[in-house]
């Protein structure tokens, strides 16, 4: 018997793959988590029935979520992850030379322990001398750090459940204050082609606090549509600019000419974020 596993990433349309095993499968006290082994992109993790992450092309939103600000900020010794639980975020946070401190916040211990269980990959950073794996809430957690960050990077599912509070104008205000003086924010803004509504949230609430706000995008897969956003909230860095390169062979996706073009919109897009579309 063949068994598949459906994302339905709108009403009508969904994303399907054939799956080889279950691997997990359970209600945990904020969410369903489930791994299965697919065809496809190998092992994927979901949540609610939402893709979160595969052995395929993990690589892409990780590094695109954190290289950018990484690279735009010149020491980026401080930096906390606001969800991302299984670790991909952290693993490139924790390799960048510049960072002392990359500190993870995940509401949700059962996502980190399904990847310590099913993703080394990812889950390697969690034992990193430089990690701290905290499990909490990560809008109370910003509200009890002030001036403390150089960079945050909220790591978050689309605004349903637990993540609801991590796309409103009070949390990026909040995430103001936990910054230092220059420091960066970067939020995954989901598919312009779906969701330009939450685009258009985060784009608005990050642009109302923070004197610099720039939108950039990345391909990505198995993410709805396959053309993702990322919204950057800057105290005094321009985004665009790249202060620093993690020179490596690790590094997929990301580069210094990637860097620059991801910022360059599509009219589209453009519109979007200018509230016209």
């Amino acid at each position: 018997m063949e068994l598949w596993v459906t994302e339905y990433q709108t009403p009508f349309l969904g994303l399907t793959c054939k799956v080889k095993a279950t691997l997990r499968n359970e209600k945990t006290p904020f969410q369903h988590l489930a791994v299965v082994d697919t065809e496809q992109f190998g092992k994927m993790l979901l949540l609610d029935g939402m893709v979160m992450t595969t052995e395929s092309d993990e690589y892409v939103y990780h590094e695109m979520i954190t290289q950018i600000a990484l690279n735009s900020h010149p020491h980026p010794e401080n930096v906390l992850i606001i969800g991302g639980g299984d670790g991909g975020a952290l693993r490139e946070v924790v390799r960048h030379p510049k960072v002392k401190k990359g500190t993870l916040v995940e509401i949700d211990d059962r996502v980190v322990q399904a990847a310590r269980d099913f993703f080394p990959d990812l889950a390697c950073s969690f034992d990193d001398a430089k990690a701290d794996v905290v499990i909490d809430d990560g809008v109370k957690f910003v509200q009890e750090h002030e001036n403390f960050f150089d960079v945050i990077l909220v790591d978050s599912t689309e605004p349903v459940g637990p993540a609801v509070e991590l796309f409103s104008a009070n949390f990026y205000r909040n995430v103001y204050n936990a910054l230092k003086e220059d420091g960066i924010l970067v939020v995954q803004s989901e598919s312009p082609f779906y969701n330009k509504d939450v685009i258009q949230m985060a784009f608005k609430g990050i642009k109302s606090i923070f004197p610099i706000t720039k939108l950039y995008l990345a391909s990505i897969p198995t993410y709805p549509s396959g053309l993702w956003s990322f919204t950057v909230g800057s105290k005094k860095y321009d985004p665009e600019v790249v202060n620093y390169v993690r020179d490596d062979a690790e590094l997929k996706y990301y580069s210094a000419e990637v860097h620059k073009a991801a910022f360059k919109l599509p009219p589209f897009v453009k519109k979007i974020i200018a509230g016209d579309e």
